[in-house]
């Protein structure tokens, strides 16, 4: 959330490197998302082993805020507000989780009748990502707006009274109404760990793996420095950050859409290395941007941030839509719930990301005074994404992948 970065910045008036830390800090509980994975692939609770875990990551996520909500400016310490964003993130992570085992296991279900004609590949990853983003949208909006004419404790109470709706409805939810494929028996933690095991002596999935967390852990993440940036040396409004943020959320619908109807049938391994190199390109944008060189041509900062910094966010984000496509394919049926947390346990590559952010903004001399150094961070950074490029031939290629299909 945008407001949580406000209250950070202006609440509690930490430094660019700090706050950097402490955002990427709070991602510490997505790490163990595997073992959530797991957890939910074996102990059924109630009979249903997805649904209820939806509703404790609601119900964790809603206690976090609205504790911050109560606590105010003053009532709260770094150490405090560090517990309930962990907090925050475990509830977040469990939801995810069991969120993609669901789609994992629904893209491989079977045709019910012989009427139905079965999904083509990506489809449903393509709509979740769609759906995702429509909400990405309609929220960013919102809060943009909001973040204005409420204060940042009014808008973390409003969240976790939301959340507290998600928790009551999902409680209400059957999984049984959700058409899941039903596993043949409850297998225990121990059997699926070394079910995830086996799965993970797939070279073509240890590879991939590796090569998808590289390709984030490698890149040092300047969010918390061209935050600080944007507001402090250009002071671009919040309402315009929020609108960038818009922006970028309707570039990941736009990108989901042109995925199903266009892209599916291209090699994931070429999606996902344009990607990388749109990343760079992008970053090479702010190095220009931060230069002067689009003021100097008549383009205002407020634009360039709003039509391009939201982009560039949600950017990162881009592969994993094809790489859960991939993935789907590759993940062996029983513990999808395992590998696909495996896969989106990348929140580790992201913190080490940001670790490096700090440590490339310490070496360039950028603090929240003096931005005369990120030129050049941006140049090394943009550097770096280019790096994954050369071991690219690690993701296995579609071509390859439906002569494995029994």
């Amino acid at each position: 959330m945008d407001g949580v970065i406000f209250f950070l910045k202006d609440g509690l008036r930490v430094e660019p490197s700090t706050l950097q830390i402490l955002q990427n800090s709070a991602n510490l509980p997505m790490v163990a998302k595997p073992f959530y994975g797991i957890l939910s692939d074996s102990f059924y609770i109630f009979g249903q082993h997805r649904v209820p875990y939806i509703a404790l990551g609601a119900f964790l996520q809603a206690l976090s805020w609205i504790a911050i909500a109560i606590s105010g400016k003053s009532g709260i310490s770094f150490f405090s507000i560090m517990f309930y964003l962990l907090l925050s993130n475990l509830g977040a992570s469990i939801v995810e989780v069991a969120n993609d085992a669901m789609v994992a296991e629904a893209a491989k279900q079977p045709p019910s009748t012989k009427k139905t004609k079965p999904s083509p590949s990506g489809e449903l990853q393509s709509f979740v990502w769609m759906a995702s983003s429509i909400g990405g949208v309609v929220g960013n909006l919102i809060g943009g707006i909001a973040i204005d004419k409420f204060s940042t404790q009014m808008m973390f109470l409003v969240y976790g009274i939301l959340l507290c709706f998600q928790f009551l409805i999902t409680l209400f939810i059957r999984e049984s109404s959700l058409d899941l494929p039903k596993s043949p028996s409850h297998i225990g933690f121990k059997k699926q760990f070394l079910e995830l095991l086996n799965a993970m002596k797939k070279p073509e999935i240890l590879y991939s793996i590796t090569w998808f967390a590289f390709s984030y852990a490698v890149i040092p993440a300047l969010t918390g420095t061209m935050f600080y940036y944007q507001t402090q040396h250009l002071k671009i409004e919040s309402s315009v950050l929020g609108i960038s943020k818009v922006f970028g959320q309707a570039a990941m619908l736009l990108w989901g859409v042109v995925y199903n109807r266009h892209l599916k049938s291209i090699s994931s391994r070429r999606l996902i290395t344009a990607v990388q190199v749109s990343m760079a390109i992008f970053m090479i944008s702010d190095f220009l941007f931060v230069k002067g060189v689009y003021q100097q041509i008549g383009l205002p900062d407020s634009v360039y941030v709003v039509l391009f910094s939201g982009v560039l966010e949600v950017l990162y984000f881009f592969k994993i839509l094809p790489f859960s496509v991939l993935m789907a394919k590759l993940c062996p049926p029983g513990c999808e719930g395992s590998v696909m947390a495996f896969v989106m346990s990348i929140a580790l590559a992201f913190i080490v990301s940001g670790y490096f952010g700090v440590a490339l903004a310490s070496y360039v001399g950028v603090n929240g005074d003096d931005f005369s150094g990120l030129p050049q961070g941006l140049l090394i950074q943009a550097s770096c994404t280019l790096l994954p490029i050369f071991w690219a031939s690690w993701i296995p290629e579609d071509v390859k992948l439906k002569g494995k299909k029994n």
